[in-house]
């Protein structure tokens, strides 16, 4: 069997050391790079095509979490963290499994012979484990207060008090900010959701708009009103649209 490439990601080097050592009596592992940052790891993830990685959760510039929003083929994942709330949560939600700082040898040792055999009866199932964890962050309805988007392998962060609106696409969605134009593998559904309530409202099937950045609403047709906003956008507001916008108003 071929060595299983692993990657490190951890702000602080300590932890990432102590990764290293343990790692050590490992034959079958080969450990193929480490990260302190989430922008450092969405480049070497690509680039590396690591097949487990350890990945600490509360991270500066973006957590371990939003890092997940980024990998389109993810590997397994062992979590690492201090925080018992996000351990017992990433657990649960099919992650190969966690380590809750300090962590022992032995504990190190089974969340790898466990990650191995998953990975040595599964091959090809390297992604699901993971896509089933981000769907259900998904459902967590916790307001969100900034949007991690990618492109390449550049990420972005984007506070949600910049955006000016966002736009259904297919299966994507668009979003319009100061920042510019990006793609987002997320739903209508889950912005309307997420997106804080007394600041967003969704006016259209296609188009969700931040409540600061209306300049008018004027009559388009009937049951028909277009939305301007200060970037320069003239948007549709449905019947239904125009009715939550005037109660928000």
């Amino acid at each position: 069997m071929e060595k299983i490439k692993v990657l490190i990601i951890d702000d602080e080097p300590p932890a990432r050391n102590l990764v290293k050592h343990y790692l050590g009596t490992f034959d079958n592992i080969e450990i193929a790079g480490e990260c302190e940052n989430g922008f450092e790891a969405l480049k070497a993830i690509q680039e590396i095509r690591p097949q487990l990685i350890f990945l600490d959760i509360q991270m500066p510039k973006i957590t371990g979490f939003e890092l997940l929003e980024l990998i389109s083929d993810p590997p397994h994942i062992i979590f690492t963290t201090a925080y018992d709330e996000f351990a017992i949560k990433a657990f649960e939600m099919n992650a190969v499994d966690y380590l809750l700082k300090p962590f022992s040898a032995s504990r190190f040792q089974q969340a790898v012979d466990r990650a191995i055999e998953r990975i040595s009866d599964k091959p090809t199932e390297l992604q699901q484990p993971v896509k089933d964890l981000r769907n259900q962050l998904a459902e967590a309805v916790v307001e969100i207060d900034r949007v991690v988007a990618r492109l390449g392998s550049r990420i972005v962060v984007i506070p949600t008090d910049t955006i000016y609106y966002v736009e259904a696409q297919d299966d994507y969605v668009m979003i319009y900010s100061s920042q510019g134009n990006h793609l987002k593998e997320k739903t209508m559904k889950y912005f309307e959701a997420h997106l804080p309530k007394n600041g967003f409202i969704r006016i259209h099937r296609s188009h969700i708009v931040n409540v600061s950045q209306i300049v008018s609403v004027d009559l388009y047709g009937k049951d028909t009103h277009l939305v301007v906003l200060k970037c320069g956008a003239k948007l549709k507001a449905s019947a239904e649209g125009y009715k939550r916008l005037r109660e928000l108003l």
